[in-house]
């Protein structure tokens, strides 16, 4: 009687071990980080009210008053069109998560001189520093995220064509 053995190895699998990514893909980071913005910017605009701070800006003779919907929109606007310019453009030449974040964090430590600079209280005007802070440090942090995801990508196979440096 005659026997034959079919050789079959079964599927291939790699040797290397899973990739752990630090980062988060461009869209991801950019919805991480505006929703950290808000949520840190509700917090602060919460103990402002519970801390009997007026929450209301002075411009010129007209008084306005900070609302929930002011400070969601003061968070969201500016994280999403600064940043998402700067994830679109890092799409061209990574470069720019880099100089985004110096940007992004410079200009969000310059606008605290509109509230220090303000006839408001002093509640008022320290909760409205640290929401201008808060976006700044969102702004940073969320173009990290994204800027290890790409780093992490590179460094693991070759999936994408950015240079480590990005």
């Amino acid at each position: 009687m005659s026997s034959t053995t079919v050789h079959n190895p079964g599927p291939t699998v790699s040797d290397a071990s899973p990739v752990h990514r630090a980062g988060l893909i461009w869209w991801k980071a950019l919805i991480t980080g505006a929703v950290g913005a808000v949520v840190v910017n509700l917090i602060v605009f919460a103990v402002a009210k519970l801390a009997d701070a007026s929450l209301t800006v002075v411009n010129g003779t007209d008084e306005h008053a900070i609302t929930v919907g002011d400070v969601i929109g003061a968070s969201l606007v500016p994280l999403l069109i600064g940043t998402g310019a700067a994830l679109l453009l890092a799409l061209w030449k990574p470069v720019f998560l880099r100089i985004a974040q110096y940007v992004g964090g410079g200009l969000a430590l310059l606008s605290v001189a509109g509230p220090l600079s303000s006839d408001a209280d002093g509640g008022t005007v320290a909760a409205l520093s640290l929401m201008h802070i808060t976006l700044g440090l969102a702004t940073v942090t969320t173009l990290e995220l994204h800027r290890r995801n790409r780093i992490l990508r590179t460094s693991d196979g070759g999936q994408s064509p950015t240079p480590k440096s990005a």
